[in-house]
């Protein structure tokens, strides 16, 4: 009972410090890892078993860890997860200096002669193609840049547009397993591959997309035409080329780019997991860097990856301490056995902590939950997955701080002078992350049960 109390004590201190954001995240989580460890591990259950399951580096001497025939679960320290992130990580890096992401914006633009409802609709799209393989930080980050410098250049309101792309950016990377962080956790902990999420929560993501596309078209129509009605002078325009830093580098990381994805959708067949494609990608980038591979290894961004130890020694803390089980006990209670009932509140409170809260420890958290209520419920873990994934990812797209990519959009925008407030904010994208979610219901309701 001690260590069930100091357990979630951490846990509850931990998540307030996160969204109270005064001190860095990759520090409150370390802390609360090292706290976890010692307090609850140590003192309380003096358990050095629990410790060392905990971190979890026994599975790097495993064949499985490299190369998975059957599929497995994950405890503890998931470091599937953190070797994949971190070789993406330094892939993006090298793509981002090649000029990869703004040589795509520009010549997309080009191709649709720089018309401005045309830019509207094919950045979106664009937006969450991208967030199917990249993180969507890195895609907004480029995208809400280069949608301001068009903006300019046109003379048009980007503020619909960043809107438009971040909300998309959340969706698209519901879609598929790489595409955001909270579906790295789902999947390399329950055994899941690329093409389990393409064909399960790709689908719904793909229905979403189209029927957001045409809400936001009707919801900034008139701001965007208004805006940018005047004829356009390609010649005064910055032409695509201009955008790429080196040629080789270009196509060298346009090739690593394309390897990637033949990986992750093959890894099912070739069964090497998603820390051996993390582990190649990363080698392979820094091998054909150079004497840049320095350089792009100190670009690669080491307080989120010490983020994701320290949560995931905490979130191990609440399952090693049986709390988790009693969540998901609680769960199968108030939904007194009924399986729509339980997906729907997975699906739900998942989307509305998610609006408030980051995501990613949310996601976490709740894996060993619905293990736990699959086990006790007899219902199928992919349902209750699928459930999670798409409720973490698209809840947060409903305020400006319920995923980093809200935060760097409108970061981005604010800093070229178009601040976006909480209420033009979630004026037009709340409504969008309603229609999905209740899409996403009735979709998982129809095909799973």
């Amino acid at each position: 009972m001690t260590a069930q109390i100091f357990a979630v004590i951490i846990f509850l201190g931990m998540f307030i410090m996160i969204v109270l954001d005064k001190i860095e995240r990759h520090w409150v989580t370390l802390g609360s890892g090292v706290l976890t460890l010692a307090v609850v591990f140590g003192i309380c259950m003096r358990s050095g078993e629990a410790i060392w399951n905990t971190l979890a580096l026994k599975g790097f001497a495993t064949k499985e860890f490299w190369y998975q025939v059957t599929e497995s679960e994950s405890s503890g320290i998931n470091w599937s997860t953190i070797i994949f992130i971190a070789g993406m990580m330094v892939m993006v890096e090298g793509m981002a200096k090649a000029g990869f992401f703004r040589w795509l914006c520009m010549r997309i633009a080009y191709m649709v002669r720089c018309r401005t409802m045309a830019i509207f609709i094919t950045f979106m799209l664009m937006s969450a193609v991208l967030s199917m393989f990249i993180d969507s930080i890195t895609v907004i980050m480029f995208l809400a840049a280069v949608t301001i410098e068009l903006a300019q250049l046109l003379k048009f309101n980007p503020v619909p547009m960043i809107l438009s792309e971040i909300f998309c950016a959340n969706l698209g990377g519901s879609a598929t397993m790489c595409g955001d962080p909270p579906n790295i956790i789902v999947g390399t902990s329950l055994g899941l591959s690329f093409f389990d999420f393409l064909t399960n929560t790709g689908l719904i993501a793909g229905i979403s997309l189209a029927v957001s596309m045409v809400f936001l078209y009707f919801a900034f129509r008139k701001e965007i035409v208004a805006g940018g009605s005047a004829p356009v002078d390609m010649s005064k325009l910055p032409k695509p080329s201009e955008a790429i830093t080196n040629k080789k580098d270009f196509i060298v990381s346009s090739l690593i780019f394309a390897c990637a994805v033949v990986l992750l959708v093959t890894h099912a067949t070739t069964h090497l997991t998603v820390a051996t494609i993390g582990l190649f990608i990363a080698a392979i980038t820094l091998l054909t860097a150079g004497k840049d591979a320095v350089k792009l290894l100190k670009k690669v961004d080491y307080k989120t990856l010490i983020f994701f130890v320290g949560l995931f020694i905490v979130v191990s803390g609440l399952e090693e301490t049986g709390i988790l089980k009693l969540i998901a006990n609680f769960i199968g209670d108030i939904s007194g056995g009924n399986v729509y009932l339980m997906i729907a509140i997975i699906l739900w409170i998942s989307a509305i902590a998610s609006a408030f809260v980051d995501n990613i420890p949310f996601a976490a958290t709740m894996v060993p939950v619905i293990q736990s209520l699959s086990a006790s419920a007899g219902v199928p873990i992919n349902t209750l997955a699928w459930s999670l994934s798409i409720g973490t990812d698209i809840g947060g797209s409903a305020t400006p701080i319920g995923a980093s990519a809200n935060v760097v959009g409108t970061s981005v925008a604010a800093k070229n002078g178009y601040p976006i407030s909480w209420g033009r904010y979630c004026k037009k994208i709340a409504p969008a992350t309603v229609i999905v979610l209740a899409i996403s219901t009735v979709y998982i309701f129809v095909r799973y049960l």
